[in-house]
């Protein structure tokens, strides 16, 4: 494949291919971002975080708001908690689901 010449003199001037490969982050970080984009990529895990960023809530008040079945938000919390944006504390038989700094760290500064 050709390379336009002003992108090869360009490439050049930085030391060639191998020093724009050196600056890519290494492959098991690429993996662990492109799961955290997966996971916030969900209308509906989005809306949970939002959901906490107001209070730690238990699931019960979060699948009335979302009119979400148990075994569904079930599934969303586990990808969000697989990816530590967020986080339950067991009190009797109520799980009660706050934000991480991870989550918190999203909803605030991304928004």
């Amino acid at each position: 494949m050709k390379i336009p010449a002003q992108v090869a003199k360009e490439i050049e001037l930085i030391g060639g291919m191998d020093k724009i490969v050196e600056k890519l982050p290494d492959e098991d970080k690429i993996i662990r971002q492109s799961k955290k984009y997966d996971a916030l990529s969900s209308p509906l895990r989005l809306k949970i975080l939002y959901l906490l960023s107001v209070q730690p809530l238990c699931a019960c008040v979060i699948q009335k708001i979302t009119k979400t079945s148990p075994s569904k938000l079930s599934y969303h919390f586990s990808v969000l908690a697989e990816n530590n944006m967020i986080e339950g504390s067991r009190e009797a038989s109520w799980i009660t689901y706050s934000l991480t700094e991870l989550g918190k760290e999203y909803i605030f500064t991304k928004s």
